[in-house]
């Protein structure tokens, strides 16, 4: 047994009272006096259908500001009169010597006011406007802004202002990169500041890429610092999050002579100059990041984003700015030390294998922070320690058994028994009445597959005895006849190319009604075939089918999987899916087809509403019968697959069973019909609502034929301002009428309501920290008011953009610092107030496929072994995938504590929510908010697993999901397949 940890020390931090923390700065503001100028040479000749622009555009010049002048701090514009003490454009630190000289400001401005209008018509009024700018040029002053001090909202909730999130997290990046370098016992560590674009918050440091000798030859990566500025409900001061991580490098080329970069992706290069771009400017320590991406109209690779109307090439440097080309072609030539600039491409996923692996284990992430914390100004000190909970234990009454060897065979057959019962149960409750037959179908292509995935669903149902009935025509049936239940398997071939490449023409234009052809063709053939089969939509039942991996179709788009769900659900079959056993380069899925098969009717089984549910252990602290239900926004983006955007809120309510032990029904919210409906009853509604694209926009499959590797997202024409306010302003008001409903149906029973703070709170404001009040509620216009006496109102916050700060045991005798499981509390308020009495953190113990990440893994030096076979050895974790797990807060916004409703007690409930029995580890949210979250799968078109691009998705850390990529920033949970 490990060391139990009963404290855990975040990477947070918080302002001292009565130390004020303030900084001095050079300011320029947007010159006000341009603004109509601008703004009326911007809209001459705009067609009348046009919405006229409201406030210059200076996206393009804001890139480039970043490039070539890092050392700015650039911020979003200011629409309207920039007033005094609110924001300004442009920010430089007082104490640094000015990155951007006059000479240099009126070249870049110059260049870009003749982008804005290029047409030569408009050459005349474009030299105009530049006479009269040089005239009146813009001018620096000298401001000092107070970095933590905020008002607080009348909930309690510390507000700060916009520009504080990044200011204050940038002046902490700044002294830490001015300490002496990271000792890491094999070399140091030296961090220069990266900057942050106008619409990113926070700051980030990046360490000098590190190479690691693998069997493949030299690979890349570098150590990541980011700093952060964050809110908790009911608190009144804000708090800083330093978080660690790794970025890889792209080194790779491939069969063209270049990386390969993923289709219609604007991927990030990271440029260290000896020497300043601009001229007249100093030397900066910063690194300066520009964006490659393919150029169509120049039919090669161009730096983008910052540069789509070519400020770079139009502008006299004086430095040689590095062609995009040389560096994709010998991206090792331009990597680490060397003469001249140097450059680095970010890595994704999708460019193949990588030598090095994902994230920073517990130890030495405090490791970084104990040695950044040198840096910490007198006005801001290390959160206090978190510690466990002491109300109950941190898992449920029924727990999933780790039996020993000797009980492990048992243990499975006991399983799976109070698992076939289960299902018979949730069957009987979806008919409505009991049933002795069930049936299920396996869609299958190979005969591997089609044995394990026999075989699999006796191991998980205890199904004994002779099953094999006979052959009829295609169809292989196999009954097994037990107590109380008759289960009957019927095995189908996939045939008649419902399995191939979902073959969008690529003569037919737009795309858009290629792939809205081919999908709805390939969705009608698998209805038609289902329904051959005796399918009815009238008896949801379940299938499981094997299908190739997205990989190994010709793009993204021609992957068959969401029509195959879609025609699946209109036959009332729901699907599961489990990809092809095979071996190929960088991929093996043939040793794991059993356990891939079990975990996929498994799966498929939830569907069907087969829940052992995770009984809490709190007793008489939680009212009798408490029910959950769980709220998730389901959003489809106007450039994803289909090319429509979607919102749909979905609800989920999973009600024990006060007969049984352990088991549950599960339901779903029927938005027509107004009422609660089965778990695959609404599932198979929500496919009705994946409506196909229309012909008013384009679609990126990636299936240009002639040149593959071309091909750009092309996407619908972008809404303007009024249009977006105008459909936010229409999800916000239809979230507002469901929630309204949801809540006046859940009177009656005590109910704790679930909702997820990234997914919702756009479209509920209420659950942001700036507005919710504790213990009130408001869904729309009307005032907020008092919850419901049997509602209490639960917000979970996931690690999704480092909201909540990562963190490691501490106390074991040994000094590492680990990780631990549990609910996880603050201590009491300083001032006596209960603020965060309402907050708490839960974490969850590391997943089997992880236990090669030792919580003291070090990727910088060699370690000792300390146990196994080869004690004593010295051993590098740089190709090891680092695992932690995230800390997940528990909000508890909505409460009764003068009915006796005690705050901790309903977080902990929330916390065993995660620990469902009858799944093999712990849940990266709630069961019933993972329920509502897996809905949206019959939607959206899903991506792979384990794909992500993009330097975001590789700065992520696999935290919280015991199925996540160590590389996605997205939240990733267990589910359909």
């Amino acid at each position: 047994m490990g060391f139990t940890y009963d404290r855990i020390r975040r990477a947070a931090y918080l302002p001292v009272e009565g130390e004020p923390l303030s900084a001095s700065y050079h300011v320029l503001g947007f010159p006000e006096q341009w603004r109509t100028t601008l703004l009326d040479l911007c809209n001459v000749g705009r067609s009348d259908a046009a919405e006229p622009l409201r406030t210059v555009p200076t996206y393009h010049l804001d890139g480039v500001l970043q490039t070539l002048a890092p050392d700015l701090i650039v911020r979003p514009r200011v629409v309207g009169p920039q007033r005094e003490g609110i924001d300004h454009w442009l920010y430089r630190p007082a104490d640094l010597p000015n990155p951007l000289p006059d000479i240099a400001l009126e070249g870049l401005l110059n260049v870009w006011v003749k982008g804005l209008r290029p047409e030569p018509e408009h050459a005349s009024r474009v030299g105009e406007i530049l006479r009269s700018f040089a005239a009146e040029p813009p001018t620096w002053r000298a401001v000092d802004v107070d970095l933590l001090a905020c008002p607080v909202t009348e909930g309690g909730t510390a507000s700060p202002d916009h520009r504080q999130f990044q200011l204050t997290a940038d002046y902490l990046a700044r002294r830490v990169a001015a300490l002496p370098p990271f000792e890491t016992g094999a070399g140091t560590l030296r961090f220069r500041a990266v900057p942050r674009g106008p619409r990113q918050q926070g700051a980030e440091l990046m360490s000098q890429p590190l190479p690691y000798e693998a069997k493949r030859g030299t690979w890349w990566f570098s150590v990541v610092l980011g700093f952060t500025l964050h809110t908790v409900p009911f608190s009144p001061v804000p708090r800083l999050h330093v978080h660690s991580s790794i970025r890889r490098w792209a080194t790779r080329t491939g069969s063209g002579g270049r990386l390969h970069l993923p289709h219609g992706v604007r991927t990030s290069v990271y440029l260290r100059p000896t020497i300043p771009w601009l001229p007249g400017a100093p030397t900066s320590e910063r690194y300066a990041i520009a964006r490659v991406a393919w150029d169509r109209s120049r039919r090669q690779h161009s730096w983008r984003g910052g540069d789509p109307a070519g400020l770079l090439q139009a502008l006299t440097l004086s430095g040689r700015f590095p062609d995009p080309v040389d560096v994709l072609t010998a991206p090792e030539q331009w990597i680490g030390d060397g003469p001249g600039v140097r450059a680095a491409v970010v890595y994704s996923t999708r460019m193949g294998a990588h030598a090095v692996g994902a994230g920073l284990m517990s130890h030495q992430r405090s490791q970084l922070v104990a040695w950044l914390e040198q840096a910490l100004p007198a006005g801001l000190r290390p959160a206090p320690e978190l510690t466990r909970s002491r109300r109950a234990s941190g898992l449920p009454l029924n727990p999933r058994p780790k039996p020993a060897k000797p009980e492990r065979e048992a243990e499975e057959i006991r399983a799976a028994e109070e698992r076939r019962a289960a299902w018979t149960a949730s069957i009987n409750d979806i008919a409505g009445a009991e049933t002795s037959v069930v049936e299920v179908r396996l869609l299958w292509q190979t005969e591997r597959m089609r044995d394990e995935a026999v075989a699999a669903l006796e191991r998980l149902l205890a199904l004994k005895g002779d099953s094999r009935v006979g052959t009829t025509g295609e169809v292989d049936l196999r009954q097994w006849n037990m107590p109380g239940l008759t289960v009957r398997l019927r095995s189908l071939r996939l045939t008649g190319g419902l399995a191939d490449d979902l073959g969008i023409d690529p003569q037919v234009r737009p795309r858009r009604r290629a792939f809205a052809h081919a999908l709805d063709e390939r969705r009608k053939k698998v209805s038609s075939f289902l329904t051959a089969d005796g399918a009815s939509p009238s008896v949801p039942s379940l299938a499981l089918v094997e299908l190739d991996r997205r990989a190994d179709f010709s793009s993204g788009a021609h992957d068959p999987k969401y029509a195959l769900r879609l025609g699946c659900a209109d036959a009332g079959v729901l699907t599961q899916f489990v990809s092809v056993p095979k071996k190929v380069k960088g991929y093996d899925s043939e040793n794991t087809a059993d356990y891939r098969a079990w975990q996929g009717w498994s799966d498929g089984l939830r569907q069907l509403g087969l829940r052992v549910h995770p009984e809490h252990s709190l007793g008489n602290q939680l009212p009798e019968g408490l029910r959950f239900a769980a709220v998730w926004m389901v959003k489809r983006r106007s450039d994803g697959p289909t090319r429509m955007a979607l919102h749909m809120p979905v609800a989920v309510l999973v009600t024990p069973d006060r007969g049984v032990a352990g088991r549950a029904t599960v339901q779903g919210w029927d938005r027509d019909a107004k009422c609660w409906i089965p778990y695959p009853e609404l599932l198979l509604r929500l496919a009705q609502c994946a409506e196909l694209p229309g012909d008013e926009a384009e679609l990126d499959d990636g299936s240009n034929p002639a040149a593959p590797d071309e091909i750009e997202a092309t996407v619908s024409p972008k809404p303007t301002f009024r249009e977006r306010q105008r459909s936010r302003d229409e999800q916000r008001k239809e979230t507002a009428r469901f929630m309204q409903h949801v809540i006046r149906s859940l009177r009656g029973e005590p109910t704790v309501l679930l909702t997820h703070a990234q997914n919702s709170r756009s479209h509920w404001p209420w659950l942001q920290d700036g507005q919710v009040v504790r213990d009130l509620i408001k869904t729309g216009h009307a005032p907020a008011g008092r919850l419901d006496r049997d509602l209490r109102l639960v917000r979970v916050r996931a690690t999704v953009g480092a909201e909540t700060p990562q963190w490691w045991g501490t106390g074991a005798p040994t000094g590492i610092n680990g990780l631990s499981s549990g609910m996880w509390t603050e201590p009491p308020a300083e001032d006596g107030s209960a603020g965060e009495a309402r907050v708490f953190y839960s974490t969850t113990e590391k997943p089997p496929q992880f236990k090669a990440s030792a919580v003291k893994a070090d990727k910088l030096a060699p370690r000792t072994m300390e146990l196994g076979a080869r004690k004593g050895e010295a051993t590098i974790d740089t190709g090891t995938p680092a695992w932690n797990s995230g800390l997940v807060e528990i909000a508890v916004l909505g409460c009764h504590e003068d009915a006796a409703d005690d705050a901790e007690a309903l977080a902990l409930a929330v916390h065993q929510l995660r620990y469902a029995p009858d799944f093999p580890d712990a849940l990266a949210l709630p069961l019933p908010l993972h329920l509502a979250a897996r809905a949206q799968e019959y939607v959206l078109p899903t991506e792979t697993e384990g794909e992500s691009s993009g330097e975001a998705a590789d700065e992520a850390l696999l935290e919280s999901g015991p199925t996540g990529d160590p590389d996605s920033e997205q939240l990733e949970l267990p589910g359909f397949g």
